[in-house]
């Protein structure tokens, strides 16, 4: 039930990915009449699904961890979650190959992992323990300051939890590269690489981003990986749901053309030439795109637009006539050069020699996503994020090299199987979700002050402006 104190106020949200539908349940629940406007015609941003054929992908995010953050929406508006949205917790998280020949299956349950790199790899199973704890306690003392609270504000640091916290911190998580810290707790190729993997999940460089960034690999191997009862589309579904039953209105098709700000306050926005009124406004876009298109002409925190941007994709979505049984839902077919590749994706505009290549099939686990005896193959390589290159020739020397490895891993040659396809390069990922030049994740942490240059969820000068 919605909470007094907000009656009558108004709150607008930009942009109905999966932040802004939880914003906007938030925001519903406090109290506000709330408005979404999206410029695309579906909800999810990233996060939505078509169709090819008898083919139905998850068109961007397919690995779910933290179920917790979805559910802790329902429960706030007095909801029981199981009511819009199941899933359930994988005993595996990925399956890897290596260009050597090496094949590893990493188990999400710590005890499990370790047992079996170990067995694989020759790394005593204690040590590779002690590095999983420290990731469990960096996650949920650090990780809980810089997921949670306001970086830029000083009660933060002021509050007692913070000490505690930092106090979980090593010398080495601040001054060690991720895969420095890696070389030196794990040592073996085949595991600092996996482990070396995780750095991408906020599209940044393991070589570059800080050590206590490893703090990543404890959502997979801690926490545990999971998969939502109809595809990762079904987050967006459920959301939406719940926001249309709390009184949430949806404009799809419907861009916002200006935040409208006046004596340092925001007073609403402008969409199809109507001026709407609001007393808070959320903006879920890009803040690249925030500034520049909607709040273009006013200040703007140039030193945080101008960070690194974080990395890119191109992705495959590939209909599969056939299956294979020595895949999962989630794997991995890793470079051979993984310094070159992370020097071409963020000093070079185009990927490397050797990609590092994901498949995710979901069909694995939902039959009904493919066709009787086919698969549904969403292949991801990262690439640079767009600055102008011809992705055109790109996309076709990438396919080449993404379908001679997968073959030469599995021992079968995989072109012939495909019966559908589309992609999704940099600059459809930019027109479709106005994620400026393609990054997937905004701006990279390939320092370690990047955190602290993020933008603020409150906007420091307009009250009522929130950034998410």
């Amino acid at each position: 039930m919605p909470i007094a104190g907000n009656q009558g106020k108004k709150a607008v949200v930009v942009g109905a990915g999966v932040a802004g539908l939880a914003a906007a349940v938030r925001l519903a629940v406090k109290g506000y009449r709330v408005e979404v406007f999206e410029a695309r015609d579906e909800p999810g941003g990233k996060l939505h699904g078509f169709s090819l054929g008898p083919w139905r992908f998850d068109a961007g995010p397919s690995l779910f961890t933290m179920p917790q953050q979805v559910d802790d929406l329902f429960r706030l508006a007095g909801k029981e979650p199981s009511d819009y949205f199941r899933y359930r917790r994988l005993e595996d998280a990925c399956t890897y190959f290596w260009p050597d020949g090496a094949l590893f299956k990493a188990w999400s349950d710590p005890v499990r992992f370790a047992d079996a790199a170990e067995r694989t790899f020759g790394v005593p199973k204690g040590r590779i323990l002690e590095h999983l704890a420290h990731t469990r306690r960096l996650m949920a003392t650090s990780g809980s300051i810089f997921l949670e609270k306001p970086l830029g504000k000083v009660s933060t640091w002021l509050h007692p939890s913070v000490a505690t916290s930092l106090m979980a911190l090593r010398a080495t998580d601040l001054l060690f590269t991720m895969d420095r810290l890696h070389r030196v707790r794990i040592g073996e190729p085949h595991l600092v690489q996996l482990f070396n993997r995780f750095a991408t999940y906020n599209g940044s460089d393991p070589y570059r981003t800080p050590g206590m960034m490893t703090m990543i690999a404890a959502l997979e191997h801690g926490q545990g990986v999971f998969l939502p009862k109809g595809g990762m589309v079904s987050i967006t579904r459920a959301l939406h749901r719940l926001g249309e039953e709390l009184g949430v209105a949806y404009h799809l098709g419907t861009p916002v053309e200006r935040i409208l700000v006046r004596d340092d306050r925001v007073r609403g926005i402008r969409a199809a030439g109507e001026e709407i009124p609001a007393d808070v406004v959320v903006s879920n876009m890009d803040i690249w795109y925030t500034y520049r298109r909607l709040l273009e002409g006013m200040p703007a925190p140039e030193r945080t637009l101008r960070q690194e941007r974080s990395s890119s994709a191109l992705v495959f979505y590939w209909g599969m006539r056939e299956a294979f049984p020595q895949l999962g839902l989630h794997n991995i077919f890793f470079s051979g050069d993984y310094p070159g590749e992370f020097r071409a994706l963020f000093r070079g505009e185009r990927p490397g020699p050797d990609p590092t290549v994901y498949v995710n099939i979901g069909s694995k686990l939902e039959p009904g996503d493919a066709p009787p005896g086919g698969e549904n193959w969403f292949v991801m390589v990262n690439v640079p994020r767009h600055t102008g290159q011809d992705w055109e020739s790109i996309r076709m020397e990438l396919r080449e090299k993404v379908l001679a490895k997968i073959s030469r891993a599995l021992g079968r040659d995989i072109e012939p199987l495909i019966c559908a396809e589309r992609h999704w390069d940099p600059p459809g990922i930019e027109a479709h979700t106005l994620s400026y030049q393609g990054a997937l994740y905004g701006n990279s942490s390939n320092n370690m002050f990047s955190a602290f240059l993020r933008h603020p969820n409150a906007h420091p000068r307009f009250g009522g402006l929130l950034h998410v």
